[in-house]
């Protein structure tokens, strides 16, 4: 890729008022952009806002993420907040997820708030998981509450158990 393209696929945004839709930012905000049609390997650090159109594989650090509807982030990503329309595949962690595109299958999102929508202000919108694990809330709780549910399953009459899930997947 030339360093001219590369420059106009990830630059620091904000030098125009209209950066178009999914942009996730005010004008004059910084932001690093990966424009629909450029494809990023390898490993990528911002101290800005992440958005993308296009296509990331690999490692992905920011404050934040937002894949727009023709964006796919495939990699291990690791961001304060992470919002997507796209397509995701690999290894998530992040505070905050908002979702409303594909997961794919193998794919691993560690949250301590996650949020599914399933309809867009305008239009249809479909969420598909395959194979994935949803990790949500704080870590300590979670394995408390595995212990609890491990200690439940010797006590039938423990409530605060949890039950595994159906065999089949449903």
């Amino acid at each position: 890729m030339s360093d001219t393209k590369m420059m106009g696929a990830m630059q620091a945004a904000g030098a125009g008022p209209n950066m178009g839709g999914g942009g996730g930012g005010a004008p004059g905000t910084k932001q690093t952009l990966v424009e629909e049609g450029t494809k990023f390997k390898g490993s990528l650090t911002s101290s800005c806002p992440i958005v993308v159109r296009g296509r990331i594989e690999g490692d992905v650090e920011a404050p934040s993420l937002n894949v727009s509807s023709s964006g796919a982030v495939h990699g291990k990503v690791r961001v304060g907040e992470m919002r997507s329309q796209g397509e995701l595949s690999g290894e998530f962690d992040a505070d905050v997820v908002q979702l409303s595109g594909a997961v794919k299958d193998n794919t691993v999102i560690r949250a301590k708030s996650l949020e599914v929508k399933l309809t867009p202000p305008s239009g249809k919108m479909q969420v598909i998981f395959g194979e994935v694990q949803l990790d949500v809330g704080d870590v300590h709780a979670r394995e408390a509450e595995k212990e609890k549910a491990e200690g439940g399953k010797k006590n039938k009459g423990n409530r605060d158990s949890v039950a595994p899930p159906p065999e089949g997947g449903q």
